[in-house]
C-alpha cells in the first residue's frame, strides 16, 4: 500500500499504530521505510522517537503526552523532521518555539480517531495565521466536500487518513484531492 501511496504521489507516509507493542512497530517501520527508500515520499513514525530513529524514518510526529521536541531532536539528529499534534493556539505557539518543524493542527472536524478530542473548528484554525511561521496541516476528517473552507483557513496541507485508506480506490481519491489541492 505505501508504494502505491507514493507513486501516487502522497507526499508523507505516518505509520500510527496505537495497538502495536514497540517490537512489531519496528518491524512495521523498518518494512514501510525500506518500501519508500528512494522514492520522493517522507516517511514518519507517529509518537515513537526510538522507532523513528531505529527504522530510519525521515522523522517522528509526536503528541502532546509524547517525548518533547528537544528530546525528540536530541535522540534523531537535526536533519530529521519532528512535527507536534496540537489542538489549540497556545500548544501550536509552544510547539513552534521549541523547534517542530510542521504542526498537525486538529482535529478541525470531528474524527473517530480521535474520539476525546473536541474539534477545533475552521475559525480557531485561522487564528493561526500570521503568529505560526512553521508549516501546518489540518488533521481530522478532511474530505473533499470541506477541503476547498480547509484550504482557506491558511493551512499549508492537509492530513488525510480515512478519506484515502478507506476509499473504494485510494489511487483515485488521491489523485481528486491533489487536484483540488493544487
Amino acid at each position: 500500500m505505501a508504494r502505491l501511496l507514493s507513486r501516487a504521489g502522497v507526499g508523507i507516509i505516518q505509520l500510527r499504530d496505537k495497538a502495536a507493542g514497540h517490537e512489531l512497530l519496528t518491524t512495521e517501520a523498518c518494512g514501510l521505510a525500506r518500501s519508500l527508500k528512494n522514492t520522493q515520499t517522507l516517511f514518519i513514525v507517529n509518537d515513537d522517537v526510538s522507532v523513528a530513529k531505529l527504522s530510519g524514518a525521515d522523522g517522528v510526529h509526536l503528541g502532546q503526552c509524547d517525548a518533547s521536541v528537544k528530546v525528540a531532536r536530541r535522540v534523531l539528529g537535526k536533519n530529521k523532521i519532528i512535527g507536534k499534534s496540537c489542538s489549540s493556539l497556545a500548544q501550536a505557539i509552544a510547539a513552534q518555539r521549541q523547534g517542530a518543524d510542521y504542526l498537525g493542527i486538529g482535529p478541525v472536524f470531528p474524527t473517530l480517531l480521535k474520539p476525546r478530542t473536541k474539534a477545533l473548528g475552521l475559525n480557531s484554525v485561522s487564528r493561526l495565521k500570521g503568529l505560526i511561521h512553521i508549516p501546518y496541516y489540518a488533521i481530522g476528517d478532511i474530505k473533499l466536500s470541506n477541503l476547498g473552507k480547509v484550504l482557506k483557513s491558511g493551512v499549508c496541507g492537509v492530513d488525510l487518513c480515512r478519506a484515502v485508506l478507506k476509499a473504494k480506490d485510494a489511487q483515485s481519491a488521491i489523485i481528486k484531492f491533489k487536484r483540488k489541492l493544487n
